[in-house]
C-alpha cells in the first residue's frame, strides 16, 4: 500500500490526464475529489488493515459457564475473487478504494470500468505490480456491458457495484442465480434540512458547491432542500446569487431530456423554475433551481445526475422528515443549523450518511464507511467496515482438558439437570437458590448412575 500511495503522489499528473473524460474538471478538482482521497485510503490501510484483519481471540468474559475449557477466536479470511463494477462519475476514487480494500483483505480483484473510464484503473494496475503485487491479482476487464455477465458466469465470489438503482436490480438478479453476495452503492436523491438558526448565506454557498462539484454528477449531491417557510425567500435569493457564478456543464442528452420533462411537470404542479429548463439543442446546462416544490413531485423521487435543486418550504422539521421519507432513496443527507439540534435531527434521518453544516466533503474521510439504504443499495465500502466486507468470517473453537460430559449417552437425570441449569443461569433472584439445589441433586444422581 505504501508503494502504491507513493506512486499515486509522484505520478498525480498522469492520473489527472487519465481523468480527462470527466467534463469541465479542473486539475485541482480531480486531485481533491479523487486522487488525494485515494491516497488517504491507502494510508488508512497501511495503518489499520493488519489489526482489523488479525484473528480476534475471545476471552473468558461473556463465555457461558457450561462452555468451561473452550477457547474461541474469530478469523477474517478473503472471499476469493471480487468483481468491482465502477461508475463514470468518479472513475478513479470509487473503484480504486474498493480495489485496494479487496486486495488488502487478500482477494483477487477484477475491475470492470464504466465505458471510456478504464485509463485510471490501468495505471493503478501498473503501479500495484511495480509496488510488489503478484501478477494476476488485479485485472482490468473490458468496458463493454457484457463483461459483468461474463465474469459472473465464469465465477466470482463477491461483487461490488456503484451505479444506478436500475443497474443494481439487473445485476442483483444475475447474482441471485449464482448465490453470489454483493455490496451495492446505488442512486441517491439527497435531502438537505435547514434548521431555524442556520446561516442562510452559508447554506446557499454549500448548495452551490454541491451543484458545481463534478458537474453535480455526485451520488450525494443535494437535490431536495427542506427549509422553514419563514426562511425560504431568503435562501432562494442567496442561492440564486451563488448559482449565477456556476458555469455551464455538459450533460448527456437523455439526462437533459429527463430533467426537462420532470421540471416542466413540477412547474405544472405549482413549482417555480429559477433558471432555464434545458433544451435539446443545448449540450450544456446551467444550474436549475425549482422553488415551492412539493415532496410528491416526480423530480424529488428520481435519481438525477445534473445540476438541479428543489426548494421545499415546510412548517417544521417533523414535516420535513415526513416529506423526505417519500423518496425511495436514502443515501446521504445534510443538516444545517445549531449543532445540538442538528445532531438530534441527524439521529432521526433515514440515510446511510449525514453531514452537519457541510456537504459531501466529510464523507471522504477514509475512516468512515459509506453506503445507502432502501433503493440506494446495501452494504458499505470504505473504512474498517468496508474492509471487513471484503472478508468472510470463520470461527475456531478449541476445547482444553479431557472432560466431555456431552459425549455421554443421555440419562434420566439429564432433564432435571438441564432445567435446573437454565434457571440457575437465567432465572430471577427468587429462583436461583432452588435451582442450585436441584442442579446439585441432579449432578449427584448423574454421578451415581
Amino acid at each position: 500500500m505504501r508503494g502504491l500511495r507513493h506512486r499515486i503522489a509522484v505520478n498525480a499528473e498522469r492520473l489527472v490526464r487519465s481523468l480527462e473524460t470527466r467534463p469541465g474538471r479542473r486539475v485541482a478538482e480531480s486531485v481533491s475529489a479523487e486522487i488525494l482521497p485515494l491516497a488517504e485510503a491507502c494510508r488508512f490501510l497501511e495503518r489499520e488493515a493488519a489489526g482489523l484483519l488479525a484473528p480476534r481471540r475471545l476471552g473468558r468474559r461473556g463465555r457461558p459457564l457450561w462452555l468451561f475449557g473452550v477457547e474461541a477466536e474469530v478469523r477474517r479470511e478473503p472471499v476469493g475473487a471480487v468483481l468491482i463494477v465502477g461508475p463514470s462519475n468518479y472513475p478513479l476514487l470509487l473503484p480504486g478504494v474498493q480495489a485496494v480494500q479487496a486486495l488488502a483483505a487478500g482477494n483477487r480483484v477484477l475491475v470492470k470500468p464504466a465505458p471510456g473510464c478504464g485509463a485510471p484503473m490501468v495505471l493503478l494496475g501498473e503501479w500495484l505490480e511495480e509496488a510488489g503485487l503478484p501478477p494476476g491479482l488485479f485485472r482490468v476487464l473490458d468496458e463493454s456491458a457484457g463483461a459483468v455477465a461474463e465474469a459472473i458466469a465464469a465465477g466470482i465470489d463477491k461483487l461490488v457495484l456503484t451505479g444506478s438503482a436500475d443497474t443494481g436490480r439487473a445485476v442483483a438478479e444475475q447474482l441471485a442465480r449464482h448465490l453470489v453476495p454483493s455490496t451495492m452503492e446505488l442512486s441517491g436523491n439527497d435531502a438537505v434540512f435547514v434548521l431555524p438558526g442556520a446561516e442562510v448565506e452559508q447554506v446557499a454557498r454549500a448548495l452551490a458547491f454541491g451543484l458545481r462539484l463534478n458537474g453535480s454528477a455526485t451520488c450525494i449531491a443535494p437535490r431536495r432542500v427542506f427549509v422553514p417557510r419563514g426562511m425560504a425567500a431568503g435562501l432562494e435569493d442567496a442561492l440564486v446569487r451563488q448559482a449565477a457564478a456556476i458555469p455551464q456543464v455538459p450533460v448527456p442528452l437523455p439526462t437533459r431530456r429527463r430533467v426537462a420533462t420532470l421540471a416542466r411537470d413540477a412547474v405544472a404542479e405549482g413549482a417555480r423554475a429559477l433558471g432555464n429548463v434545458p433544451e435539446d439543442e443545448d449540450p450544456a446546462m446551467t444550474p436549475l433551481i425549482l422553488a415551492d416544490a412539493r415532496p410528491g413531485m416526480a423530480l424529488l423521487r428520481e435519481e438525477i445526475f445534473a445540476p438541479v435543486l428543489s426548494l421545499v418550504p415546510v412548517h417544521d422539521m417533523e414535516e420535513a422528515l415526513e416529506a423526505a421519507a417519500q423518496s425511495p432513496y436514502a443515501l446521504g443527507a445534510s443538516v444545517f443549523g445549531p449543532v445540538a439540534q442538528a445532531r438530534e435531527l441527524a439521529g432521526r434521518i433515514d440515510a446511510g450518511t449525514v453531514t452537519i453544516n457541510d456537504l459531501i466533503v466529510p464523507t471522504a474521510d477514509p475512516r468512515l464507511p459509506f453506503g445507502g439504504r432502501h433503493a440506494s443499495g446495501w452494504g458499505v465500502t470504505r473504512g474498517a467496515e468496508g474492509l471487513l466486507e471484503m472478508t468472510q468470517v470463520k470461527t475456531v473453537s478449541v476445547r482444553r482438558g479431557r472432560l466431555r460430559p456431552h459425549f455421554d449417552a443421555p440419562r434420566e437425570s439429564d432433564d432435571a439437570l438441564m432445567l435446573a441449569a437454565l434457571r440457575l443461569f437465567h432465572g430471577g433472584p427468587g429462583t436461583r437458590t432452588g435451582a442450585l439445589r436441584r442442579m446439585l441433586r441432579a449432578v449427584r444422581g448423574r454421578s451415581r448412575n
